[in-house]
């Protein structure tokens, strides 16, 4: 299963898409098949500069960031756990933890200490952990958390899970079915919300760092490559293959129907979690806007 993800992460990324392309095109050069290789150049041009346009970047990110709204000071729902799922985290050379923590990472540590100081009384559950070796994210978010001015008896750390489906299995051990606020990237929402029903657990969505909430203005900036709109397409493409994989059985669920799954100890209606099939690839979880 392992293998399986670390292939698809990299599939999904443009750029190896467009190599791959490239590498197809070499080989029909070779071959004698020219037209065949002008084609297969001429598209990972193409898919080149789409996927590094930001028009592009924010089509894909906005159906993922608009299934949940962010949540105000006056929306907040009395739940004694707020709970930050894992980023990426690097610390060296002395340098301070704002910038250990991936962008990601820090939005949403900082959303979850926000959403603290509006809940009195609720605890930070920190989730995140790393290959052999390395430092874990949890403990970074820990941190910041206490340099924020978060008192160390309102945290809970677990630095274990490395990916989103064991952090929805380590958050359903920990609190079981107690109500819960869920801190993590707009774009990656809808799938850790889906996975985190399917283990059993009872999330409240809090999304954080939207990167293509709302309207947004087109200009002649929107069509000019960059690293940006890269940056962007390659999260987009990472969400959607996980939301088909987790609709075609392929993250270690079971499959019953086609888009309709349930986890091998949780037996529950496709509705219970927001696991469903429907029209086209990528739409495989219920749109659902209203706090729960």
């Amino acid at each position: 299963m392992t293998l399986i993800k670390g292939i698809a992460d990299v599939l999904t990324a443009p750029l190896v898409i467009v190599l791959l392309v490239a590498i197809a095109a070499a080989v029909c050069r070779l071959t004698g098949r020219s037209r065949a290789s002008r084609i297969l150049l001429i598209g990972a041009a193409v898919l080149t500069y789409l996927a590094s346009i930001p028009l592009v970047g924010k089509a894909l990110l906005r159906p993922l960031e608009t299934r949940f709204r962010p949540l105000n000071a006056d929306q907040l729902p009395s739940v004694d756990y707020i709970v930050v799922l894992g980023s990426g985290y690097a610390p060296h050379d002395g340098i301070a933890v704002t910038a250990a923590l991936d962008r990601e990472g820090l939005m949403r540590a900082v959303e979850a200490v926000r959403l603290m100081r509006s809940l009195r009384g609720a605890r930070l559950v920190m989730l995140g952990g790393a290959l052999r070796g390395y430092p874990p994210v949890a403990q970074g978010y820990a941190q910041l958390a206490r340099a924020l001015g978060v008192a160390e008896q309102s945290l809970i750390i677990s630095d274990r899970p490395r990916d989103t489906r064991s952090e929805s299995n380590e958050v359903r051990r920990l609190l079981g079915s107690r109500p819960f606020l869920l801190v993590t990237s707009a774009y990656h929402m809808p799938r850790a919300m889906c996975l985190m029903r399917r283990a059993g657990a009872e999330p409240i969505a809090a999304p954080a760092g939207q990167r293509a909430y709302g309207a947004t203005p087109i200009s002649w900036r929107s069509f000019l490559p960059g690293a940006g709109g890269l940056a962007d397409t390659e999260r987009a493409l990472h969400e959607y293959a996980g939301l088909v994989a987790i609709s075609m059985g392929l993250d270690g669920g079971i499959l019953l129907t086609p888009g309709v799954l349930v986890s091998p100890t949780l037996r529950s209606t496709p509705e219970k979690f927001g696991c469903v099939g429907l029209p086209g690839p990528f739409a495989v979880l219920r749109h659902q806007t209203r706090l729960h």
